[in-house]
């Protein structure tokens, strides 16, 4: 039997993918996971709502990259799989979409928990805890406000005084200048990185 009921029996609950993939949203499989996926939904997925200056969005893809590059630079100790966890920290976006923190917060726990079932599965996608670690989520999210504060003030149009109310002021030893990226770009800067630590993270584990 068809693990996918047809229109009449209930409603689609699962999206087709560019790679072919059919991952059901509602519990989404690590099997129907591919990166290729992964890096072309996030480079399509404007920050701040597209509301950003530029020619081009400033995707989640590039954010995520630059949020990993941050991670590193803070804890240079880190390890490979935990820097793989920063660089996949909205990974579950691809599917959901970057949604501003007012509209999250409005929706409540019935969208973490969706947002949470699907990073649970990129993560056993590619050999990472289910559930990351409450100290390593601190550190990311840290990372995650650092680069916010400078999206908002480098093409977000808050001035730094009221950055400072709602992100978390950078240390001056961070220096960020942002270029938002095409789409193409977005999305090989976003691979590329990903091939770098995946490659590494297999090599460590003796695959």
């Amino acid at each position: 039997m068809s693990r996918f009921k047809s229109p009449k029996s209930a409603p689609r609950a699962w999206q087709r993918m560019l790679s072919g993939r059919r991952l059901d949203l509602l519990d989404p499989s690590p099997f129907d996971i591919e990166i290729e996926d992964i890096a072309r939904g996030l480079a399509r997925v404007a920050r701040w709502n597209g509301q950003t200056s530029g020619d081009h969005a400033f995707s989640v893809a590039e954010h995520s990259v630059i949020v990993e590059q941050l991670f590193v630079t803070l804890n240079p100790a880190a390890t490979t799989a935990e820097r793989l966890t920063a660089l996949l920290h909205d990974a579950a976006e691809y599917v959901i979409g970057d949604m501003i923190s007012p509209f999250k917060n409005a929706l409540g726990l019935d969208y973490k928990d969706f947002e949470t079932r699907i990073e649970t599965a990129v993560h056993l996608r590619y050999g990472l805890p289910p559930k990351m670690p409450a100290r390593l989520k601190k550190k990311i999210k840290q990372c995650d406000l650092y680069c916010a504060w400078f999206e908002a003030t480098q093409i977000a149009g808050f001035d730094p005084v009221e950055a400072d109310q709602f992100f978390l002021t950078p240390p001056e030893t961070l220096d960020l200048v942002l270029s938002p990226l095409s789409v193409r770009e977005a999305e090989k800067l976003f691979l590329d990185r990903f091939t770098e630590l995946n490659d590494s993270l297999r090599q460590q584990s003796g695959e």
